[in-house]
């Protein structure tokens, strides 16, 4: 069976591990500090924060901005449920909107969506291949679009409009007009999930890029103690002689990240660009070349002249089908030996969400999608032989169906 999506693991990675553990800081210390350094430098950003999840970012910075009970956070309906549910966990409420032909959250469908109630909206890079973010940002600047805006947070009336917070779980290393995604926002989360581009088995990281008069290193000095049960001093600081003292100005969350976690980022951040992204681009290709030739098969849009995905998943459709007929030719695929998946089903569509009173009709692009799309495997294990049984096993499963559907 050709798995779908194991994570990479060699002799760098582990000597990198093995190094952190016996270097006598396991917890968060000087490896998660130089990580944050390494992750600027790479994506462009102002400052960089690190967290024990992607989703701990994005619920640490909906809080921090001060969103609660009253507000609303615009969400793709076509995202991982963690985009909705920290929302959820603020007391806010989602507000869904559907999608593009390329997976990606509609500016047309965000403009309609919103209202004084608004506070942020979170764009998603599904797939690694990022939104259009010149029109998000023009949006939220637009005078009349201000004028809806009604802060209550300090730090939502110092910002004077609704917050641009991207998660970009999956698109680590994108361009985007020459920019890295990181840079792209007022804020960016990644995530390093083990199953991620980049992985240091869970973990994530807060891109901080806010506008005057914001002070993006006071920013980070505040999310040190949010994310530390309110600590004014993490274990580092006190290691200095003396200084044992520490208070707790505020009940904070148990989010940071450790020095383990950061020593395999580090690791993988150092190749990849030059190995990671070179690797999982040859699959893409390899991919798109092939399916080219079939007319049943509509390929994902992971280049432009603008745009350049992270090539984190392989988003296949296939053409003229329905939902159940995707779901037997996926059942096909498996009985070829090949291990397959689906990115995602859209949350409407998720009990907890339809019972809350969302309903899959008002987002029909996000179900087109969903109801024809196989996810293929990519990750840099896969070598080329394989890649070509993957294609094999799509295209001999996809073909089975159409026949019996004639």
């Amino acid at each position: 069976m050709i798995p779908f999506s194991p994570p990479r693991m060699d002799k760098k990675i582990t000597d990198a591990v093995v190094e952190a553990l016996y270097s006598g800081w396991i917890t968060t210390g000087p490896r998660t500090k130089q990580f944050e350094k390494n992750l600027t430098a790479f994506g462009g950003q102002k400052v960089t924060f690190c967290v024990n999840s992607g989703s701990s970012g994005l619920e640490l910075m909906l809080r921090w901005f001060g969103v609660g009970a009253g507000d609303e956070v615009i969400v793709p309906a076509y995202t991982y449920c963690a985009t909705a549910n920290v929302v959820v966990h603020c007391g806010a409420k989602v507000v869904f909107v559907d999608v593009g032909e390329n997976f990606n959250v509609s500016v047309d469908a965000i403009r309609k969506a919103i209202t004084p109630r608004t506070k942020v909206i979170m764009p998603v890079d599904i797939a690694g291949f990022p939104c259009d973010y010149d029109a998000i940002n023009t949006l939220v600047q637009q005078g009349d679009i201000r004028e809806l805006f009604c802060p209550v947070s300090r730090e939502q009336k110092m910002l004077g409009r609704i917050l641009v917070l991207s998660d970009a779980a999956h698109s680590i290393g994108a361009w985007y007009k020459g920019k890295r995604t990181g840079s792209l926002a007022d804020l960016t989360v990644y995530s390093f999930h083990a199953v991620k581009n980049l992985t240091t088995a869970e973990g994530g990281a807060v891109c901080l890029n806010l506008p005057p008069p914001f002070d993006n290193e006071a920013v980070y000095k505040e999310l040190n103690i949010k994310s530390l049960h309110g600590q004014t001093k993490d274990a580092l600081a006190k290691t200095q002689v003396g200084n044992w003292r520490y208070d707790i100005v505020e009940p904070g969350y148990k989010y940071n990240m450790t020095d383990i976690q950061a020593a395999m980022g580090m690791a993988e951040l150092e190749r990849y660009d030059s190995d990671m992204l070179v690797r999982r681009k040859a699959i893409f290709d390899r991919y798109a070349a092939a399916f080219a030739s079939y007319p049943w098969a509509q390929i994902p849009l992971y280049e432009t002249a603008e745009k350049k995905s992270s090539y984190h998943v392989f988003l296949l459709r296939i053409k003229g089908i329905s939902e159940d007929q995707r779901d037997t030719i996926i059942q096909g695929i498996f009985r070829r030996e090949v291990a397959v998946n689906v990115h995602f089903v859209p949350l409407p569509m998720m009990t907890y969400y339809r019972d809350s009173g969302y309903a899959m009709r008002d987002y029909p692009v996000a179900y087109d999608n969903y109801s024809r799309e196989i996810t293929l495997p990519v990750y840099y294990d896969l070598s080329d032989l394989m890649v070509d049984e993957v294609i094999r096993a799509v295209a001999g499963a996809v073909e089975e169906e159409i026949l019996l559907i004639n």
